[in-house]
């Protein structure tokens, strides 16, 4: 069988062994909630259009919910009239545990048709608003949600 030269069988360590440190490395982190630039970016992604956004809005008069609080209008998808949502983004799940339910109540102060109150909760989000949402422009914040939470906090 015939030798390999010296500098030959060094590239090739040298290679294997970064081949072995590049899957290290590659390796993903595990996934943490996504903040508001990474939320919009991602609805964007999706074709939701978010503009007008307001942070510190709670849609009601809560010292809890408005420190959580952004509103903001979107559109896209089969949603073509824009839609105002307020996302609340909370600490960790265990704030969202505990403050999700005042939400309801929160939200007696925007919704003018509380049958068509739209609401999607994915620890640490929750997103609402007065509905009904186009079902495609749904699915996508609703997907998009669910990405951007990562292990919910």
């Amino acid at each position: 069988m015939p030798r390999l030269p010296r500098p030959l069988v060094a590239l090739l360590s040298v290679a294997l062994l970064t081949a072995g440190c590049g899957s290290i490395s590659l390796a993903s982190p595990p996934p943490t909630p996504t903040d508001f630039p990474g939320i919009t970016g991602r609805l964007s992604v999706a074709g939701i259009t978010v503009s007008d956004w307001v942070s510190g809005d709670a849609g009601c008069i809560s010292d809890t919910l408005r420190s959580a609080g952004i509103s903001f209008k979107a559109s896209g998808l089969d949603q073509t009239t824009p839609v105002k949502i307020y996302l609340y983004i909370f600490r960790n799940r265990a704030a969202w545990d505990k403050h999700r339910a005042d939400i309801g109540p929160c939200a007696q102060a925007f919704v003018t048709d509380a049958q068509t109150f739209a609401e999607i909760e994915q620890s640490p989000y929750v997103l609402a608003g007065q509905g009904p949402w186009a079902a495609r422009f749904e699915a996508a914040l609703r997907q998009v949600v669910a990405a951007a939470a990562g292990t919910g906090g």
